[in-house]
């Protein structure tokens, strides 16, 4: 695709993840099939822990809330009363996560019980987070010539800096000076972006975002802020007016810093 010149006024780049620093697949293929693969063991292992049963306790809040929706598994009180319950109760919250997971739904109790079960497979090495291979000399570069970098994911903090902590690069948390998930607001609406700006001291046109999903350019570039489009292995396609309105890339390595030269 050629070099994409990055505007003068650029300050800061902001990065999206999936699909852009890492392969969809990892996601799809790594990440949720660990939580269905091993949430019943998980369960098990941990159950006598605080954190497990604060959970434990969250799910189940989120069952009776859900329960007028279809298909909607329950999950019982714990009496306490032997082993066969104890095994029910855990077979019901397995059955409730992984319907959860069926419908992609985002609820707080399920991405809490996912964060948790990826960071202790992280910590164990069961896990590595995914990077496309130009990402890591991209972002140092980018650094060298005083860019600061940051990372904005629909996925929680925590889990971000799981994956670029326990990466198949190893630990490079030192590359990026901030991070950001939707509590700042979702990703397809522009305010979402002048609050980023505003937490990180500059205009939304001192920011350069790289995305792979057009809704997410275009609320971006609607606050002002300069973007790219990243075409990645894996990533949906792009529309023919989409491909002749954004500007592309399919690596970092094509991103073209004039200060540096």
């Amino acid at each position: 695709m050629g070099l994409l010149p990055v505007p003068a006024e650029v300050r800061a780049i902001l990065l999206d993840i999936e699909g852009t620093t890492t392969p969809i697949a990892f996601v799809q293929e790594t990440l949720f099939p660990y939580i269905r693969d091993n949430v019943k063991e998980y369960l098990r292992a941990h159950w006598e822990e605080e954190e497990c049963q604060r959970d434990v306790r969250l799910l189940r809040k989120q069952a009776e809330e859900d329960s007028s929706l279809d298909g909607a598994v329950p999950i019982p009180l714990d009496s306490g009363s032997g082993e066969e319950e104890l095994e029910q109760l855990i077979q019901a919250l397995v059955d409730n996560v992984l319907w959860q997971m069926a419908l992609d739904r985002k609820t707080t109790a399920l991405k809490q019980l996912q964060g948790h079960m990826w960071r202790a497979a992280y910590a164990t090495g069961h896990i590595k987070g995914e990077l496309f291979e130009d990402v890591v000399p991209a972002i140092r570069k980018w650094r060298e010539a005083g860019m600061k970098v940051y990372i904005y994911s629909s996925g929680s903090i925590e889990a971000q800096k799981l994956l670029f902590g326990y990466s198949t690069e190893g630990d490079i948390l030192e590359l990026f000076d901030g991070h950001f998930d939707t509590k700042i607001g979702p990703k397809v609406e522009s305010e979402s972006y002048r609050r980023i700006a505003t937490s990180i001291g500059c205009a939304t046109n001192n920011i350069l975002f790289l995305t792979d999903v057009p809704r997410e350019a275009s609320a971006a570039e609607e606050a002002e802020a300069h973007v790219a489009v990243v075409t990645r292995p894996g990533n949906a396609g792009l529309t023919d007016d989409e491909k002749s309105y954004y500007s592309l890339i399919s690596s970092f390595s094509e991103l073209f810093l004039p200060s540096s030269t």
